[in-house]
Parts: C-alpha cells; structure tokens; sequence
C-alpha cells in the first residue's frame, strides 16, 4: 500500500476495562509544573505549553508530577502525564497503574498512547495486540488524529486480524474523514489521510 510509506510511528476478545466519556470539568484544571514540564504537545487536553521528549527535564517532571498526582490522585490528565515522564526515564512498571488510570477515565491522549505501546509491546507495557487495537481504536472516536488513521492502518494491514472487530467501510472512511478535519491544514497529514481513504475503498471493493 501507498499510505505504508506515509506512516512511521493477547487475547481474542477485547481485556480493555470499562472506559468512561472523559469530561475535563470534572477534573481540576489548575496548572502544575507536571503541566508545564512534561504535557504532551498533541494532547488536545493538555494545559501546559507541550513539552517534546527530547526537550523535557525528566527528572524534574517525575518530581513535579509524583508531587501534582499525590495532590489529585484521580485527576487522568496528571496520571498521564506521570506515566509519560516514568516511561521516558525508564521506567515503564512504574508507569502502568497511572497508564491504567487515565485510560479507565477515556483520558483522549491515553487511549492512542497506551494503546500504542500495548500492541507493540513496548515501554515495559505487556503486549495485548486486541486490548491495543481496542483502545487505538476508543481514540479515534473520540477525534484522536493518530487513532483516525492509526486504526485503519493497521486494520488494512491486517494486524487485528485475530480479533473481534466488526469493523465496517463506512466506520473506517468515517475516521479518516474526520482525520482529514483534524489535520489542520497539514499536508503531510492531509495526504496521508487521502491516501488512507483510497486503500480503505479499494479494500471493500476487492471481489
């Protein structure tokens, strides 16, 4: 496929525990230096400037956020940003628990995220191809760019196939429509995306 060039960056039924619809005002949204030191900058619910991975302290944003999370232990933007600064440090066992955290509570970023690394299995994260998938895919519904095309990526590559996705045309066009919305005017993005649509539909159309 075309569109594999474009794209860098376990059991059969989905293990993913229930994942609630993230509300940000349900959480407080006061800014911490685990805001400032280690958001992500794709994060659309991040409050800090956004902070690349070689750019960041991480020792100083695993003390921030350590000291942000004991003060809001169930805040999932915080949990996340923890689990990021631990998982860039090394330390990817530690980071499960506040990975798992921010997931149970739909954190957006999260679910690309951890989704990512649990179906490459990578970071110390357990390899789980279907619980991965699943959540990949809980990002593209809810507007995540990288699970509107991650997910009919690896869907068309054939990476799910062990799972039970009932996955249709119009759910795969209807994410990388929405990517192409999302792509801010990118080109990059805007011709991966009509790449992605162009597989999507020769795919279904394959006698």
């Amino acid at each position: 496929m075309m569109f594999t060039g474009l794209l860098m960056a376990a059991s059969v039924a989905s293990s993913t525990p229930d994942i609630q619809t993230y509300d940000a005002k349900d959480y407080s949204s006061d800014i911490t230096q685990c805001d400032v030191l280690i958001s992500h900058p794709d994060d659309p619910y991040k409050i800090g400037p956004g902070v690349k991975r070689r750019d960041a302290d991480l020792p100083a944003a695993v003390t921030a956020c350590e000291r942000a999370v004991k003060a809001d232990p169930k805040n999932p933007r915080l949990n996340y940003q923890l689990a990021r600064a631990y998982g860039y440090s090394g330390m990817g066992e530690k980071a499960y628990p506040y990975r798992e955290l921010a997931v149970k509570a739909g954190y957006p970023q999260s679910l690309f995220v951890i989704g990512y690394i649990t179906l490459m299995g990578i970071n110390k994260q357990p390899q789980d191809t279907c619980k991965g998938g699943d959540l990949i895919r809980r990002s593209a519904k809810v507007g995540r760019f990288a699970g509107q095309v991650g997910f009919p990526y690896y869907w068309l590559e054939g990476k799910f196939a062990q799972c039970k996705f009932d996955v249709t045309k119009e759910e795969l066009l209807d994410y990388v429509t929405n990517g192409h919305a999302n792509a801010d005017g990118d080109f990059y993005k805007e011709t991966l995306v009509d790449l992605l649509k162009k597989d999507i539909v020769e795919h279904f159309e394959k006698p």
